[in-house]
């Protein structure tokens, strides 16, 4: 944060880029060095205000809203570490978009012990693109269809469209356990928590969680584990893993929602990581007002471990 003073009140102005931003993320970005367990502590505290309001810690802030930040000690920031150049495959791009098929094992934003992630790799390799932004979010082991937008119209209204559950998301997902119907619904309200190391988690909670719709079909089955399609209804953290555990069947390499001891036989078979892949997306493109589908074939790691799977099954 510049010009932030650890030994007085600060107060800290709503840039365009950070609008839509939770408070939580957006305090996590701009004070280097101060744990996130500090953060939420101050934020639920109502020591950090919010244009004179006390928040919350998901509230969505504005452009052009002061948040009071109290004094605070915080570490001096260390240095920057070399971003490296991306590459990443892009499904599709115009003057309104980017979007790219995400590896596995790379986080969409750094924090949280990662010093940067594809949006800071994006804009280094990208640097005459003056706007670009992040319009959702894949969980760091999920490969698949990520969208960034090059125009704050753009994520403007495909944000819109998302909150209101108007994009069709399909995920491939490789399941422990035998799929005994074709398809199920699920519909489980689900509840976002810390751990005690600070921690994100979900759970299901009928009282106090958010409404979170999952349809999942069966794609192919094999011994001991089954391939379905996930078409997303709503769009929560964690939602499909959170699903597909709450029924017994976990994804395979999941190492917060899954079989621990399955998928450490897994590792030794070929699955490195879990297997879920954002696969498909549907949207009304918000400027042109075309429907946009893209598609993002399995990665190399997955689809060996499927024909893996296949040659066992035959055997």
């Amino acid at each position: 944060m510049n010009n932030f003073n650890k030994n007085k009140v600060n107060f800290y102005k709503v840039t365009e880029k950070d609008e839509n931003m939770r408070l939580d993320n957006l305090l996590i970005k701009i004070l280097i060095g101060v744990p996130k367990s500090h953060i939420y502590k101050i934020i639920r505290s109502g020591e950090i205000k919010v244009n004179q309001k006390k928040s919350i810690v998901n509230a969505k802030i504005k452009f052009g809203d002061i948040i009071r930040i109290p004094p605070i000690k915080i570490s001096e920031k260390k240095p920057t570490k070399n971003i490296p150049i991306a590459n990443f495959p892009v499904l599709f791009e115009d003057d309104y978009f980017l979007i790219i098929n995400k590896p596995s094992g790379i986080a969409c934003h750094g924090g949280s012990g990662v010093s940067f992630g594809i949006i800071e790799q994006l804009r280094k390799t990208l640097p005459t693109i003056n706007f670009l932004e992040l319009a959702h979010r894949l969980d760091k082991e999920t490969s698949g269809i990520l969208i960034l937008a090059k125009k704050r119209s753009a994520l403007v209204g495909l944000q819109e469209q998302i909150r209101n559950n108007q994009t069709k998301k399909i995920y491939l997902a490789l399941i422990i356990g035998s799929w005994k119907d074709k398809s199920k619904n699920i519909k489980e309200p689900l509840y976002k928590y810390l751990t005690k190391d600070g921690e994100r988690r979900v759970r299901i909670d009928k009282e106090n969680g958010q409404f979170a719709h999952t349809i999942f079909s069966l794609i192919q089955k094999f011994e001991g584990f089954s391939l379905v399609k996930a078409d997303l209804k709503t769009g929560k953290t964690h939602q499909i893993r959170v699903h597909l555990q709450h029924i017994g069947t976990p994804i395979a390499g999941d190492t917060k929602y899954g079989d621990f001891e399955i998928n450490k036989q897994l590792f030794k078979k070929g699955l490195k990581r879990m297997f879920l892949h954002a696969a498909e997306i549907i949207f009304i493109h918000p400027i042109t007002k075309v429907e946009i589908k893209i598609k993002a074939e399995l990665p190399q790691d997955l689809s060996l471990f499927i024909d893996n799977l296949n040659t066992s099954n035959n055997n």
